[in-house]
């Protein structure tokens, strides 16, 4: 799949590198021009001939390449969004599994400093040698709040 979109031409990016490469011919065509004369009146012509426009090529093939990979970074987002739509299960049974609990423990935890007490298996404390036991008293006098990861069930002795 991605062999095929190497080979896709893109014609504005082309476009682009075709309008740098004429701008900087024209530009130093312009400089030269300009170098091999001695006055200013002299000078006028290379400048208003080939070095101007030479600039404003080299503008305009730099807006095509970003308008290039623009479209082509938004062509590579479009195909992986197909993709993950193309993933994802039809099957009710393999959604409900998706949204089970991420914790599932009774044991209640909290790490002292913490602002949020957490089921024993949560993430976010499971295998920290600091975490603790919570004490109650925080939880019922509101000092900690529910993890919103784990969602543990207020157990109060």
């Amino acid at each position: 799949m991605r062999t095929s979109r190497l080979r896709t031409v893109h014609p504005v990016l082309w476009a682009g590198w075709a309008a740098l490469a004429a701008g900087a011919v024209l530009c130093v065509v312009g400089w030269y021009g300009v170098s091999g004369e001695r006055y200013a009146e002299r000078q006028l012509p290379y400048l208003a001939s080939c070095t101007i426009p030479g600039a404003g090529l080299i503008v305009a093939g730099a807006v095509l390449l970003a308008r290039g990979r623009d479209a082509t970074a938004a062509a590579r987002v479009e195909e992986l969004y197909h993709l993950l739509v193309a993933a994802e299960p039809d099957e009710p049974e393999a959604g409900r599994a998706a949204l089970a609990p991420l914790a599932v423990s009774g044991d209640l935890l909290m790490v002292p400093g913490g602002t949020l007490w957490h089921r024993a298996d949560c993430p976010l404390v499971a295998g920290k040698a600091e975490a603790v036991p919570v004490d109650s008293k925080l939880m019922v006098s509101g000092e900690l709040d529910p993890c919103p990861i784990c969602e543990p069930a207020e157990e109060t002795d």
